[in-house]
């Protein structure tokens, strides 16, 4: 029964062994997957930074204006003046449009006394 048990034993480690060495090179595996995405992340970052940049760039007002100026004839762009803007204030917003009253509802107070005070 010992010599069982032993070699139950021996067993159970080279069993445990086998599986911390898989466990290991999942493991691994998984932390090079993470390296990757994170390499690709800041690859990203950097692409959004220069796209937002040249986005900046190409819409600078005195570039607009420009080229609203060349393209008037094609386009009947007018150039993007301060006192083309209004105010907040000045907006108007429709009244939206009451709606009929189609299931009238009676109420009426029946327990109330005239002749008491309500509260």
């Amino acid at each position: 029964m010992r010599g069982f048990l032993y070699v139950f034993a021996a067993l159970a480690v080279i069993a445990s062994g086998f599986w911390a060495y898989q466990e290991n090179y999942t493991t691994q595996a998984a932390v090079r997957e993470v390296r990757g995405l994170y390499t690709e992340i800041g690859a990203a970052h950097d692409r959004l930074q220069m796209l937002r940049a040249e986005w900046a760039y190409l819409n600078r007002p005195d570039r607009l204006a420009d080229l609203a100026d060349l393209n008037f004839d094609r386009l009947g762009l007018l150039s993007l003046q301060p006192e083309a803007f209004g105010h907040v204030d000045q907006i108007i917003y429709p009244i939206p449009p009451i709606q009929p009253i189609t299931d009238p509802i009676e109420i009426s107070n029946d327990t109330l006394d005239l002749g008491e005070d309500p509260l």
